[in-house]
């Protein structure tokens, strides 16, 4: 446990001091640190750490700690919405909440998995995300709520 514990230290360290943008990337350099690891414990080690790969201003990705795990690794919407989103507007029962290329996919899946009771569904494009709430009531305290979250 002491070698899993040195390892995800080592990759900490690697993503906070230069941006990472691929598994294999991160593999060479923590090759050239001594440790010799197959993709698929590089991939289990991310998920234990909430490590997540999000879209930068520049259209290329990076790995980032976010912090914060859902019971299933994935990153949560509070680890998420902070790095990627850039706009939010509604009307209606419609918000329309855009993010970083590449964002929107896992800030809905996030969305969707908090389940909030105001929001009936969504639907994600590449950097946009249409979300369906239950009336306008509903849409003004999820855009609240989004808005908090988005907050760094």
């Amino acid at each position: 446990m002491a070698n899993k514990r040195e390892r995800q230290a080592t990759i900490r360290e690697l993503i906070g001091s230069r941006p990472v943008e691929s598994q294999e990337e991160l593999r060479k350099l923590l090759l050239q640190r001594g440790w010799d690891v197959t993709q698929s414990t590089l991939s289990r080690d991310l998920r234990e750490m909430g490590v997540a790969r999000v879209p930068t201003p520049d259209g290329s990705a990076r790995y980032t700690l976010t912090g914060a795990v859902a019971e299933d690794g994935r990153p949560t919407l509070e680890a998420l919405l902070p790095h990627l989103f850039t706009e939010l507007d509604g009307v209606g029962e419609l918000i329309v909440l855009h993010t970083l290329p590449g964002g929107a996919q896992p800030i809905a899946v996030s969305l969707d998995a908090e389940e909030w009771p105001e929001i009936l569904g969504t639907i994600a494009g590449d950097d946009t995300i249409l979300i369906i709430c239950r009336s306008t009531a509903a849409r003004e305290k999820a855009m609240r709520r989004l808005r908090s979250l988005a907050e760094p």
